[in-house]
C-alpha cells in the first residue's frame, strides 16, 4: 500500500536539530528582538509515547521514519508480537500459542528491521508482552505461525502435567468472579485464559526468555499485560535480567475499593494510571477548570512511575474513556494532556470500529493489511469501520507532541481557568489554551512567554517565506498574550514559533 507524505510535516517540527536549536537560541538570549525567555526553561525532551494498535511491522517502520521521528515522538507501542489463535477479531492476538515471534502482524526478520529503522529516527521500541496466560480455547488448535496447542498444553512450553497453570478451584469454571478478592484476581482465570502459574521457577525462565530474545532485537521496553492479575514479586522476578535501563510498563487496572492497587507494583517500573482518562472524560463533560489539577491526590501513581492516556484499545471499546468518536472532545484531552507535566503521555492511534470485536482489515490469508493514514487524518474524518483513525497525526496531537518536546520539563506556569476555557505556561517556552466552550475566547492572559508575535503550532507550526503564519497568530506584549480561540478547540505557542 502506498505510504502517503504527512500533511503536517513542515520546517518546525523537523525535531530535535530545528525546533531545539531556536529554543536554545531563545534562551541564550539570542533573538533576533534581543529579549531572552524566562530562566524557568529546561532541556527539552522527547517522552511521548504512541500506541500504534493493530499496525503492521512494515507500517511502524515507515511511521516511525516519515511522522514519529519528525514529529517528536520519543516512543512507539506495538501489539503482542508473538504466535497467537487464529481468527479475525482483535483480541487473537493477546491469546498467545507461543513465543515464536511469528504473527499476523509480521515476522521475527520485519519485527527487527522495524525496531532498526524506529531507532534511527530516533524513537525507541515497546512490545505489549501477554505473558499472564495462554489461550482461552477449549478445543485443540493451530496457532499463526503452524504450532499446535490445547488449552493447558502448549508442547515444548507450557502444561498442566508439569504444574505451569492455576486451577483455583475457587469459583465455578475456576474464573474471576470478584474483584475484592485478591486471590482470585491472581490465581483464578480471566475470562477462560488459561491462567499461567507465575510464581514456579520454569515458568518465570520461560517467561524472561521470551523477553530476552525481543531485548536481542533492540526492543527497549514491555508494556506487562494483565500485570494485576499477577503478584508484583512475580513480575519483578521474570524482569529481574532485563539489562538495565529497559522500560517496564504494567497494565495495572485501578478499581474504586478493589485490593489490588498500582502502587503494589511501583517497585518493578512504571503503571499505566486509568485514573487520568476517567476524570479527563468527566470533567470535559462537566465544569473544565479542575483539569488543572488532575494527577494530584490519592487516587493517582506519583508522576514519574505513571503512563497517562486519554483511552486505550480497551477503554475505547468500553466507553470508560473518551475515544476517537467524541471528535474535537477527544482532540482536546489529548492536548490537555500532552501539555501538563503529570506522567508519562501515551497518545492512541487505531482503527474504526462498529463490532467491539472486530479486527482491522486483514488479507485472504488472516494478515493484517498495513495501515496509511491518508491525506487529512483529523477528527472531523468520514471513518468506515476498519479505516485507520490515525489520531496521532492529527495535526492538533501532532502539534503539541512538538510543543512538548521544545518545553521539555519546563515548570507549569501562568495557569489560567474562565468558564469553559483553561491555559497554562511552561516556564518562557510554551503557551496552550483550551477552549471547550460553545463561544470563542478573547481574551488577555499573563504569560512568561517573550514579546513578539508567535504562530499557533496545532494549526501549521513555525513561520513559513516572509514571516507568515500557516494559521492564526498571538502577540505577547508587555507580559501577555493576547488570543483568539474558537469553540471547542486549542491553540498552543512556543519559542520555535516566534515570527521575525
Amino acid at each position: 500500500m502506498t505510504h502517503r507524505t504527512p500533511p503536517f510535516t513542515r520546517t518546525r517540527r523537523l525535531l530535535p536539530t530545528v525546533a531545539l536549536a531556536a529554543a536554545l537560541a531563545l534562551l541564550a538570549g539570542c533573538t533576533t528582538s534581543g529579549v531572552s525567555a524566562s530562566a524557568t526553561a529546561a532541556p527539552a525532551v522527547r517522552d511521548v509515547g504512541v500506541q500504534l494498535f493493530q499496525w503492521t511491522w512494515p507500517a511502524i517502520a515507515r511511521e516511525c521514519t516519515d511522522r514519529l521521528g519528525p514529529a517528536g515522538y520519543g516512543w512507539v507501542l506495538t501489539s503482542p508480537p508473538q504466535e497467537h489463535v487464529l481468527g479475525s477479531q482483535w483480541w487473537t492476538s493477546y491469546q498467545p500459542v507461543s513465543y515464536r515471534l511469528e504473527s499476523r502482524l509480521g515476522t521475527r526478520e520485519q519485527l527487527a528491521a522495524m525496531v532498526t529503522a524506529c531507532h534511527a529516527a530516533g524513537v525507541r521500541v515497546y512490545t505489549d508482552a501477554v505473558v499472564n496466560h495462554m489461550t482461552g480455547q477449549d478445543a485443540p488448535g493451530v496457532g499463526w505461525a503452524g504450532s499446535s496447542y490445547s488449552h493447558y498444553d502448549y508442547p515444548g512450553l507450557y502444561s498442566d502435567a508439569a504444574g505451569d497453570f492455576h486451577h483455583c478451584g475457587l469459583t465455578p469454571g475456576d474464573d474471576i468472579v470478584s474483584y475484592q478478592d485478591a486471590t482470585q484476581v491472581r490465581t483464578c482465570q480471566l475470562s477462560n485464559l488459561a491462567d499461567l502459574a507465575t510464581e514456579k521457577p520454569q515458568v518465570r525462565q520461560k517467561i524472561a526468555a521470551y523477553l530476552a530474545d525481543l531485548v536481542s532485537l533492540g526492543v527497549d521496553g514491555f508494556r506487562i499485560d494483565a500485570a494485576k492479575h499477577m503478584a508484583p514479586e512475580d513480575i519483578a522476578a521474570f524482569t529481574a535480567s532485563l539489562p538495565a535501563g529497559t522500560g517496564v510498563v504494567q497494565e495495572v487496572i485501578r478499581g474504586s475499593g478493589e485490593p489490588i492497587t498500582p502502587e503494589q507494583y511501583l517497585a518493578n517500573g512504571k503503571v499505566l494510571e486509568f485514573s487520568w482518562g476517567r476524570d479527563v472524560k468527566g470533567m470535559l463533560a462537566g465544569s473544565i477548570g479542575p483539569v488543572l489539577a488532575l494527577g494530584t491526590g490519592s487516587r493517582y501513581a506519583p508522576s514519574d512511575k505513571a503512563v497517562v492516556f486519554v483511552d486505550n484499545h480497551d477503554t475505547e471499546r468500553n466507553r470508560s474513556t473518551l475515544s476517537y468518536r467524541d471528535g474535537a472532545t477527544y482532540q482536546l484531552a489529548d492536548v490537555l494532556m500532552l501539555a501538563g507535566t503529570y506522567g508519562t503521555p501515551l497518545v492512541h492511534s487505531g482503527y474504526a470500529f462498529d463490532d467491539r470485536d472486530a479486527g482491522p482489515r486483514q488479507d485472504a490469508r488472516g494478515a493484517v493489511l498495513d495501515a496509511a493514514c491518508g491525506a487529512a487524518p483529523g477528527p472531523g474524518a468520514a471513518l468506515q469501520p476498519g479505516d485507520w483513525v490515525c489520531q496521532h497525526a492529527w495535526p492538533a496531537v501532532a502539534g503539541m507532541v512538538g510543543w512538548r518536546a521544545v518545553v521539555g520539563s519546563a515548570a507549569v506556569v501562568d495557569t489560567w481557568s474562565e468558564g469553559d476555557a483553561v491555559a497554562l505556561g511552561r516556564g518562557g517556552l510554551g503557551f496552550v489554551v483550551v477552549n471547550n466552550g460553545d463561544s470563542p475566547v478573547a481574551t488577555s492572559i499573563p504569560t512568561h512567554l517573550p514579546a513578539g508575535t508567535y504562530c499557533d503550532v496545532l494549526a501549521g507550526g513555525a513561520p513559513v517565506s516572509g514571516g507568515r503564519c500557516t494559521g492564526s497568530s498571538a502577540t505577547v506584549k508587555g507580559g501577555e498574550i493576547v488570543v483568539q480561540v474558537p469553540p471547542r478547540s486549542a491553540q498552543a505557542w512556543d519559542v520555535s514559533a516566534r515570527r521575525g
